[in-house]
């Protein structure tokens, strides 16, 4: 189960190589960035049953061509985006959007803020 950023050094992190190393029964769960797995070499591996299933959330490219091999592939599970879409996420979501936006109104730097310096 992959959770990642994507960067210069995680794109492709899941490529042929790393998917060879893998248990013939493993799935491969997607839910980080889709450049963090590569795809063509996931279809490879899953057309040859190398590897058993995948489970995606995202993709390489998004949305998919139209006749991308994943669609077709009935061991791979693709979903668009909506892992994290339960109630509980998105009030929790909603939630902190607004104690970030009541902080920035207050002059205050919200909780959360990656780039404070931006605020001063």
């Amino acid at each position: 189960s992959l959770h990642t950023d994507l960067n210069p050094t995680s794109r492709h992190l899941i490529s042929s190589n790393e998917l060879a190393c893998m248990q013939p029964h493993a799935v491969l769960i997607n839910t980080s960035r889709g450049p963090v797995v590569d795809q063509r070499a996931l279809v490879e591996a899953l057309q040859a049953g190398t590897l058993a299933a995948c489970g995606l959330d995202v993709l390489e490219q998004e949305p998919p061509a139209a006749d991308d091999p994943l669609l077709a592939l009935p061991n791979a599970l693709l979903v668009p985006h909506i892992g994290s879409a339960t109630r509980e996420t998105r009030y929790a979501m909603r939630e902190l959007a607004v104690r970030n936006l009541t902080a920035v109104l207050s002059g205050e730097t919200p909780a959360t803020c990656l780039n404070p310096e931006v605020l001063s």
